[in-house]
Formats: C-alpha cells, structure tokens, sequence
C-alpha cells in the first residue's frame, strides 16, 4: 500500500492516453472549465477522479481532484469532501452513477442474463417469480433494434415503469430501439402487427448470408424460418437467367438470385406497397437496382408471358393459384425450372424417414452445420427418403402442371421432379415444401417417348 498523500500535496495527472471510470465520473478538458461537480468534460484526455469512485486503489486519497483546466494544462482544487482514507464517494456526487467497474466474468453473461440482472436491479424489492417469468429468453435483432415476442412484459408492474423499462431492456441488450411483435393481421399481406416501444420509427436493416434487407418492422414481415431455403436458392446455378419472383415480398429470393446466384435479370411482383418500397431499398443497397423489375400489384394480372428460365412460387400456404401464372412465364420453346413452395400435411412417421428434412436446423450434420441438397442432385435427395405424403404431392404437381402447359401450348410437355426441400415445420404435422420441377416441351421426335402410362418412379425422373 503507498503512503497516504498529506492534504497539501497535488496528485499530477496525465495530460493524454487514458480512458474514463465504468461510471463515467471523468474530468475531462472543457475549456476554461467549471468544477467541483463531477460533471466537467474534456474533449482532449479522460481521467478518473478517484475520489469519486467505489474502489479501493492502491494509494490513499490525495484529497485533490483535476476539477478544472484551461488549455492543455490541469488547473487542481481541493477535493469537495475528503476520503478519510478510502475511495469513497462524495456525498455531493450522490447524482452520478456510480456502479464499479464490470468484471471480465461479468460482461461475459449471456444476454438473456444481463437483461434479468438489470430488471432486478430496476425493480429492486419489486422483483417476484411472476416478473421472471414474463422476461423473454429469446427475441430477434434487426441492427439496433430488439423485436420482442409478443408475450413478453405483459405483467401489470412493468406498465407502471413507463419508458425506464424499454430503456433498460435496450441497454441491457445493446440496442437503441425495441419493438414487439403481435398476431399477424389476415389481409392476406401477412402485415405484422408490431408496437414500437422506444425509437421513432421501425426502419431496420437485417444482413443475412452477406445481402442488406431493409424493411420496416411494423409494415413488414422478416421470417428467420427460411434461412435454409434463401441459402439453397442463393447456391442455384442461374448465370445469365431470366427469373420471375411470383411472390416477391421484401426481396427474401429476389435478392439470393441476384447477388449470389447469379441471374441475369428478376422480375419480382408484389402487391404490397410497403414491401415494394422495402425491395427497392434493398436493391440499391446491395447494388443490384439495375438488374430488376418490379411490378406493383396482384400477379394473377402480370401481363409477361414467354420471359423465364425460372418461376419461384414462393406462397403459403399454397401457391396453387399462381401455377397457371407461372406457366405462361416460363419459356415456351425451351422451358424452364418451378419453385413450388407449399404446405403438405405430413402425420407423424418414424425418425429414419426424416432423412429428407437434411436441410433443417434438427438435421444438421455431426460436424454442426446444416446439409443444403444441390438442384442437380434429385436421385440422392429424393426416393425413398421422402415421406410417403410429400412424395405423392410432388407427383400430383408435376401431373397438374404438365396439363396445364400442354392446355396453354397446345402440344405435349414433360415435368422432372428435381428435388423436393423441406424448409421447416409450419404447424404441428405441417411441413413447408418446395418442389423444383424442370418443364420442358417435347420436341416432334421425342412425342410418344415418356408421354404415356403410369409416372416413373421419383428420384430425378421424368413424370411425364
């Protein structure tokens, strides 16, 4: 321990290269400065007073603080309250935060913790079983905004908090902004119903597999459930295709077939307004503005016809309603590829067969890391490995969507089935499907081959 300073006796202070206390009780320069406060800032250098800290240093206390400086030279003052001896608080502080330095095991708590350690420190003797239980333990991160669940803080005591509440959580969470989510509305936009709760306004920006999504989060809806299926889209061999996105929404599939995929061009369509606005801000962000289109309103009514390579359907629970759409797109003397996203009904099966579902979180491989079937990899990813179910709805759309282009075209057509993804579970026994099937017309000398009779068996193979 060094010997105690006599209260005649300055403590010389550094004039650059520190950095302020935890609590932030630091003289800093402020010109010809004020004093005696705590509160004097200095653009220039930052120290501790230490005779407004918690700790106890190594030193006694010099009973003099830096309160004050003029240029780049510290003018001293006596300190307003002695220390007897120990870094204590003055009582004329008692205004300043004066919480100690976080241990390194400390900033280490996950978040979920922090923010339960900074309620109960908020609610003090308030705190009860009931509170904890009304703490989310997870929630989704846009850029500086935390979007809770909607079941979370619905408790009578927090309302009475008022804005230290949503203040607390954001820092407990390092954010700026909280938002929290409600039912989505049945308008048939699925528009979320979501309260900001701190902020001023709900534009975030998500990035996710290196592509920029903007978006409101009270306009519009971000589903982190897809992850696996924007990946498998964004590893698609589409260079220099023209792809049409049925049902585009905030960019979701626009964007991976864009910037890591490789097509040449995409028409998106959406009838949202504040979707469309959300595209279009994405687009430029991730400089892709100039190879796409987007065409406002019900995509039932697009007038393109002839134009793709490939269609994505991508609608829930069925995309039905756009396959007559999609067939007028694609190509008529060369074809081309459907993504047919859609919820099947699947009854509980044994574990062996959930083989097919390698794309999803619960499958991953031993090594941690999800499988993503390729397009060009239909007899591995199918057969036998696909529930009975989803395998008789894939051979039913290819069927419905061979009659349909042979209707419109007026000549045979044959469907491949390539692949069939599982994204995820949408409801108990619900599974949401995409199917990729490869259309393509059949020329003068192939009629009569693979046109007629019972569906070959999947696996890559054609159905028609």
């Amino acid at each position: 321990m060094s010997p105690s300073l006599s209260p005649g006796v300055s403590l010389r202070w550094p004039q650059s290269g520190g950095s302020p206390s935890a609590s932030g009780n630091a003289w800093k320069r402020s010109g010809c400065g004020t004093g005696g406060t705590g509160r004097s800032r200095c653009p220039a250098a930052a120290w501790p007073c230490p005779c407004w800290r918690r700790s106890s240093p190594s030193s006694a206390c010099p009973r003099r603080c830096p309160v004050s400086c003029c240029g780049s030279r510290w003018a001293e003052l006596p300190c307003p309250e002695p220390c007897a001896g120990r870094w204590a608080p003055s009582p004329s502080a008692t205004s300043l935060p004066q919480d100690p330095v976080p241990s390194r095991a400390a900033r280490r708590r996950p978040p979920a913790q922090r923010l339960r350690d900074e309620l109960r420190r908020l609610l003090g003797a308030g705190w009860c079983e009931e509170l904890e239980r009304d703490v989310p333990h997870a929630w989704q991160r846009h850029g500086d905004l935390v979007l809770l669940s909607e079941d979370s803080f619905k408790a009578a005591p927090w309302e009475r908090l008022g804005s230290a509440l949503w203040e607390t959580v954001a820092s407990a969470l390092g954010a700026r902004r909280v938002a929290r989510r409600g039912r989505v509305m049945p308008d048939g936009m699925r528009t979320p119903s979501v309260t900001l709760l701190l902020g001023r306004h709900g534009w975030v920006e998500h990035v996710d597999n290196g592509i920029r999504y903007a978006f409101d989060v009270t306009k519009c809806m971000f589903s982190p459930g897809n992850i696996t299926e924007k990946l498998r889209v964004a590893s698609l061999p589409c260079s220099g295709e023209v792809v049409v996105d049925l049902y585009a929404g905030i960019g979701y599939f626009t964007l991976p077939f864009l910037v890591h995929a490789g097509a040449a061009f995409v028409h998106a369509c959406e009838w949202n307004s504040h979707a469309v606005e959300a595209l279009h801000r994405s687009l430029v962000l991730n400089g892709v503005r100039d190879r796409c289109h987007i065409h406002g309103g019900d995509s039932r009514q697009l007038q393109l016809r002839d134009v793709a390579d490939r269609v994505n359907l991508g609608l829930i629970p069925s995309s039905e309603e756009g396959w007559p759409v999609a067939c007028r797109l694609l190509k008529k003397d060369t074809g081309g590829v459907l993504h047919i996203h859609h919820n099947v009904e699947t009854p509980p099966a044994p574990s062996a067969v959930l083989r097919a579902e390698r794309g999803s979180p619960e499958a991953a491989s031993p090594g941690g890391e999800a499988q993503h079937p390729r397009e060009d990899g239909g007899e591995e990813a199918l057969g036998a490995r696909l529930r009975p179910e989803w395998q008789r709805w894939a051979e039913a759309t290819a069927t419905r969507i061979r009659g349909l282009l042979a209707e419109l075209h007026a000549r045979p057509w044959r469907t491949r089935v390539l692949h069939v993804e599982a994204v995820k579970s949408y409801a108990p026994h619900v599974h949401h499907l995409v199917l990729d099937l490869e259309c393509r017309p059949v020329l003068p000398l192939q009629q009569g081959v693979g046109t007629s009779g019972a569906p070959a068996p999947m696996g890559g193979c054609d159905t028609g």
